[in-house]
């Protein structure tokens, strides 16, 4: 087990590597026990590439959340079949399905709850036991994300790894371009950022690429790599309290 000075020590330290160089070192150091969530958006797939060139056999998570445009899921399906690797989907616990039927409003009324069941919830549950988590979250994204560390230590002894942190969107359609990657159906009609269908609205000339993700709200995460998901709900208080943390 690395203690915080290592972790803090080897983040500094892979400010210089490349991802290729900093996913293979947290391969080598935590498999199996380690997984990669994907969005399965155009840019996802230059993390998605690379991790699975390097560990074929990664656990590669996608988040479900039952609000998906149909081109993602199709496009999910076409990436697992060209990339031959085997994509675990994760769901809402089944405890929450009559409540999410008779709210159906809830991503406008309150998207906090709603990220926190479909999304958050259930990646906590699925990395319940595994030592690393390789995201591919970047700097240039939100003024969250700009903060972030490559490596970042996490609840439960989880180590949360950011390979791209330092990648620009400049380089992400580089790699695209060298490996010929394919792109979003969504893409050509504006899509940057794409999320649930709910929340989510083509982009306009000028606006940054997040700009169509909970359009109006003042919202910018989802709540997987804020501190919410340090956090276990176990009661409304607590979400009452965090939707003020959030303002």
């Amino acid at each position: 087990i690395m203690d915080i000075a290592e972790i803090t020590r080897l983040s500094d330290q892979f400010e210089q590597a490349t991802p290729q160089e900093i996913v293979a070192w947290a391969v080598k150091t935590f498999a199996p026990a380690i997984a990669m969530s994907s969005s399965f958006q155009t840019q996802s797939l230059p993390l998605l590439h690379m991790v699975t060139r390097i560990y074929p056999e990664m656990r590669v998570f996608f988040l479900d959340t039952g609000l998906h445009f149909w081109e993602t899921l199709i496009f999910r399906q076409q990436i697992e079949n060209e990339f031959k690797i085997k994509v675990i989907d994760l769901h809402y616990d089944e405890r929450w399905r009559p409540f999410l039927e008779v709210y159906r409003d809830l991503p406008k009324e309150d998207p906090t709850l709603c990220c926190y069941l479909r999304k958050v919830q259930p990646m906590q549950q699925a990395l319940r036991g595994l030592k690393a988590w390789i995201t591919g979250i970047r700097r240039d994204q939100t003024a969250a994300r700009a903060a972030a560390r490559i490596l970042e230590p996490q609840p439960d002894g989880l180590l949360k790894v950011n390979p791209l942190l330092n990648w620009t969107e400049a380089d992400i359609e580089a790699y695209r371009q060298q490996y010929r990657l394919p792109e979003h159906p969504l893409t050509v009609w504006g899509y940057a950022s794409i999320g649930c269908a709910p929340c989510t609205r083509p982009v306009r000339p000028g606006e940054p690429p997040r700009a169509g993700r909970w359009s109006g709200t003042g919202k910018t995460e989802c709540g997987l790599h804020t501190e919410l998901f340090r956090k276990r709900l176990e009661s409304p208080a607590d979400l009452e309290r965090l939707r003020l943390e959030e303002e």
